[in-house]
């Protein structure tokens, strides 16, 4: 037997190992668990060139996963001034007035719907306060965001557009572009014209932003995005300098419009991967968010839109996940309304048995009750980000609420009725939508509110998860929604050596505490990625 690479000691170790649910040591060797147990009968594992951690009272969990984020193209997305804390138009203004300007651009990011007090999304609202520059401020959806005139007119921005996906150019009555920009194809159009950072500041900006995550406790983060062509070489020239503190799983989009052709270049892209990272799974759109109007919804939102698919027509969606399904590729699609939801589960459901296990629907922010129990029959995943609830509140107040009505939106994230029904239920965070700290997620997944946000009502308190059943979102349930569960997921012997360690335990500990509580150590493939 030869000596493990890592002996960790002294913790309650929470497997998620129904075969062994508790032990207090686990070792490592090349990456992988070699054995799990207790201290004297994993003493022979330890050796000259063992790094022995005493972990002295922590507890030992499968490394963290955020089932849902986007750290690649969020550098770009979450660029500029940090809007995240604004909450009126006075405050969005003064922000804007002093925001650095680059390439004599104003870009932000994170800007709260709410933040207009129930006025239309208008450049005229900014106008004055940026001096005449082109500015360009991402919603917190990102989704929608607002340009300026400046910005529109460098844009070739006129009038109204036509696209091949649900996209708008808002205009006025006089067909005048009001700034406001929903969905991606119309983003771009502006977006594109923005300053771009080097290569090397993208490569340094992302092993930034995964240290942090890493130090958070999170191990890895399943890409709902692959950006651009760029990114492969993009992980590749990170690789090259070191290690990635965060294992990365990305799932190219496939947008409406995409050939037979497109669609085999995706499969092609199945076959990209590093050391930390590869492509795994399809992305799909089947709708855009309920604050722009383009969530897809059975009746219509409060200002008569939601009626329509993000895929003009749904069935060629349907036959595209077909194609992909029977060529071994996993699809997730963000379905946020009920309508979408409803069609991802007819498509999955068409598959007949090989689809179980094998498909994911992300968002899911309102269904009605037989939807939710469908997820269990059909064996679609359910990938939800707790956090998001902080943009709405209890007394449907918010834009959110307003646009859906009071009955749907009594239906908020129905994370507990899904696992009530035996569904998998992955947890994340939807990075840079929500901020990526793992323990916010775990904490507002039982709570129902932001950890530490005392003044705040729980929004639809009843759909709050237990702390086991959060801690398997991001970790056990995580594995399956990325078809891992053989290899990840657990504390057992064969598994990857991906660990998180608290000072607390995060199924007992108040999840007031657990939002901020420390972690001690941070595990990736064997590598200690964080020591608290």
């Amino acid at each position: 037997m030869s000596a493990a690479d890592l002996l960790l000691t002294g913790a309650r170790v929470r497997t998620l190992d129904p075969d062994r649910p508790e032990a207090t040591a686990v070792a490592v060797k090349d990456g992988v668990i070699t054995a799990v147990g207790d201290e004297a009968g994993l003493r022979e594992w330890r050796g000259s060139r063992t790094e022995h951690i005493d972990l002295s009272g922590a507890t030992l969990t499968p490394g963290l996963v955020d089932a849902h984020s986007h750290p690649v193209w969020g550098l770009e997305m979450a660029t500029g001034t940090d809007l995240t804390a604004v909450r009126d138009l006075g405050q969005l203004r003064a922000a804007l007035a002093g925001a650095e300007r680059t390439e004599g651009w104003i870009v932000a990011w994170g800007l709260d719907h709410n933040a207009f007090g129930g006025r239309p999304v208008d450049r005229a609202l900014i106008e004055d306060a940026i001096g005449g520059a082109p500015a360009f401020v991402r919603l917190y959806d990102g989704h929608s965001a607002l340009a300026s005139g400046a910005a529109l007119e460098r844009a070739g921005i006129t009038g109204p557009r036509t696209f091949a996906q649900r996209s708008t150019v808002v205009c006025d009555a006089d067909g005048r572009p009001t700034g406001h920009l929903i969905e991606h194809a119309a983003m771009d159009l502006v977006g594109e014209r923005l300053p771009r950072p080097s290569s090397a500041e993208r490569r340094a900006r992302l092993v930034e932003l995964l240290s942090g995550m890493a130090a958070t406790g999170l191990t890895g983060a399943h890409v709902m995005d692959l950006a651009d062509g760029s990114v492969p070489g993009l992980l590749a020239a990170v690789e090259e300098e070191t290690d990635l503190p965060v294992r990365l799983r990305l799932a190219p989009w496939c947008m409406p419009g995409a050939d037979r052709e497109a669609l085999e270049e995706l499969i092609r892209l199945q076959s990209e991967a590093g050391r930390l990272w590869r492509v795994g799974g399809v992305k799909f759109f089947m709708d855009g968010t309920v604050e722009g109007g383009t969530a897809w919804l059975e009746h219509a939102d409060c200002h008569g839109e939601g009626t329509e698919a993000f895929w003009p027509d749904p069935r060629a969606y349907t036959a595209a996940v077909h194609q992909l399904h029977h060529a071994g590729v996993r699809t997730a699609t963000h379905a946020i309304g009920d309508a979408a939801v409803r069609h991802v589960l007819d498509t999955v459901e068409a598959l007949g048995e090989g689809g179980r296990l094998r498909h994911r629907v992300e968002h899911i922010e309102t269904v009605p009750n037989g939807l939710a129990a469908r997820f269990a029959e059909l064996g679609v995943i359910a990938s939800m980000q707790p956090t998001h609830t902080a943009y709405t509140r209890a007394d449907h107040s918010d834009e959110w609420s307003k646009r859906l009505g009071d009955e749907r939106a009594g239906r908020a994230w129905r994370c507990r009725d899904l696992r009530d029904a035996g569904a998998y239920l992955a947890l994340g965070s939807d990075w840079p939508i929500a901020h990526y700290d793992v323990r916010q997620v775990l904490a507002t997944a039982r709570l129902r509110r932001l950890p530490g946000a005392y003044d705040t009502e729980p929004v639809t308190a009843e759909q709050a998860l237990t702390g086991l059943m959060a801690l398997e979102g991001c970790t056990s349930h995580a594995a399956v929604a990325a078809g891992e569960q053989r290899v990840a997921g657990r504390i057992a012997v064969g598994y990857r050596a991906d660990l998180t360690a608290f000072g607390v335990d995060p199924v007992d500990a108040p999840a007031d505490e657990l939002g901020g509580a420390p972690v001690r150590l941070t595990v990736c493939g064997g590598r200690v990625t964080h020591r608290g």
